[in-house]
């Protein structure tokens, strides 16, 4: 596997786990607020269910770390949580915004490109 394979999907692992923080623990504070360009009160109204989506982000990021871990026997580890990136990314920009397709998907579906590259 190569090491610039590795270091995208490091990439992908890093930003949601930073997703993970953003939206369990920043969702309602001025940094939370700017980057999902919401009021304070539709912030609070829908806080829970941002923490939710967070933990979500965090076993997407838990996932693509197993793989790496794992080296050449994650290949397979490391598509399936890849590709559940760029759907959930896809989705995000059908649904919410046209943004989370280059935040998100994005850089998934270039770790995926390099990845099989790399076989």
């Amino acid at each position: 596997m190569s090491s610039t394979a590795n270091i995208v999907i490091g990439f992908v692992a890093a930003l949601h786990a930073w997703f993970l923080v953003l939206e369990m623990f920043l969702w309602d504070k001025p940094i939370g607020l700017r980057t999902f360009r919401q009021s304070p009160e539709r912030a609070q109204l829908t806080k829970v269910l941002a923490a939710n989506q967070g933990l979500y982000n965090g076993f997407l990021a838990a996932g693509l770390v197993w793989g790496l871990v794992q080296g050449r026997d994650g290949f397979a580890t490391q598509v399936f949580f890849l590709a559940c990136v760029v759907v959930a990314g896809a989705y995000g920009a059908a649904s919410v915004s046209r943004r989370i397709l280059y935040i998100q998907a994005l850089p998934a579906a270039f770790a995926l490109v390099l990845l099989w590259g790399s076989r």
